[in-house]
């Protein structure tokens, strides 16, 4: 019943992405362009989601259980460190230049946009290289002294 409700979920998210835009390199663009062509569109969708996530978010705090009994899981941390701050700039600059965020960029690929096929292997590889670096890390300081 899970992998139906995830499966549904992700259609109707990827729906979402492709009706509002965000799946459109050059509308994602324009929107950040507040020099140029500025489209202000995407706010309203960010607004939205950002709405229907705290909503989601408070309701989940006071559950153990999800609504289709799997154990809730949430981030155990609310601290900001160095770490974050570099890796959401990292996501900003990256969805600035290229026009993708994960999400859309998966859509987009779909969708068959030949620029998504570039970005999401650069996303898969970014992605490799970080698990690589970590599993590093947790071997060093695993070693016993």
């Amino acid at each position: 019943m899970s992998a139906i409700t995830a499966l549904f979920a992700g259609l109707l998210f990827s729906a979402g992405l492709m009706v509002s835009g965000m799946a459109n390199p050059a509308k994602v663009q324009n929107f950040l362009d507040l020099a140029g062509r500025w489209d202000p569109s995407l706010a309203f969708v960010m607004a939205g989601a950002i709405a229907i996530g705290s909503l989601a978010f408070l309701i989940a705090q006071r559950r153990k259980r999800s609504f289709l009994g799997l154990p809730v899981q949430l981030p155990a941390s609310a601290d900001v460190t160095l770490r974050l701050v570099l890796g959401s700039a990292a996501f900003g600059v990256g969805w600035g230049l290229a026009g993708f965020c994960p999400g859309p960029a998966l859509v987009a690929l779909g969708a068959g946009y030949p620029k998504a096929i570039g970005f999401v292997a650069a996303m898969v590889a970014g992605m490799g290289l970080f698990e690589i670096f970590e599993r590093v890390k947790l071997r060093t300081t695993q070693r016993p002294q």
